[in-house]
C-alpha cells in the first residue's frame, strides 16, 4: 500500500509549453506499473487552456467547479460545467480550459500506453479560443 496524505504532493504551475494562462495542477494518482492510471486536479484561471493534444488511450474529465470549454478538432466549442463527465477517445485531438470570464477546475484521468499519457501539439490560438460556444 502506498499512502499519500492530503497536502503531501505540492501544487505545481502547469508548464507554459503545454498550457496558456494561469493553470495549477495537483497530482492525485500516479499508479506504478503495471497499473497505468494518472489523474490530476487541474485548475484554470479565466481564459486559461491546454494546448491541442491527444491521449493514446483516451481521457476522462470530471468538471468539479466553474465554467469551462472543450473542443475536438473540427468540432464545436462546447461549454462544460460542474458534474459534467467527458470522455475523449484515444487519438482525438482536442483542448479544454476555462471560459473567458470564469475559472474551471476538473479532474483529468488518463492511462499510459508505453509510458505515454499525452501527446502535446501546438497552442490553441486566441482566435480558436474565441470561437463562440456552439
Amino acid at each position: 500500500m502506498d499512502f499519500h496524505p492530503a497536502g503531501s504532493r505540492p501544487t505545481r504551475k502547469a508548464p507554459a509549453e503545454y498550457f496558456t494562462g494561469n493553470v495549477l495542477q495537483d497530482p492525485l494518482i500516479m499508479a506504478p506499473a503495471p497499473a497505468r492510471l494518472n489523474a490530476s486536479r487541474v485548475s484554470f484561471a479565466p481564459g486559461a487552456r491546454t494546448a491541442w493534444h491527444t491521449h493514446p488511450l483516451g481521457q476522462t474529465l470530471y468538471v468539479v467547479s466553474g465554467i469551462g470549454r472543450i473542443q475536438a478538432k473540427g468540432g464545436l466549442v462546447r461549454e462544460i460545467r460542474p458534474g459534467d463527465v467527458i470522455f475523449i477517445p484515444p487519438g482525438e485531438k482536442h483542448w479544454h480550459g476555462a471560459s473567458p470570464d470564469n475559472e474551471m477546475t476538473h479532474i483529468a484521468m488518463q492511462e499510459a500506453l508505453d509510458g505515454v499519457y499525452s501527446n502535446w501539439m501546438e497552442h490553441v490560438t486566441d482566435e480558436e479560443y474565441a470561437t463562440p460556444v456552439g
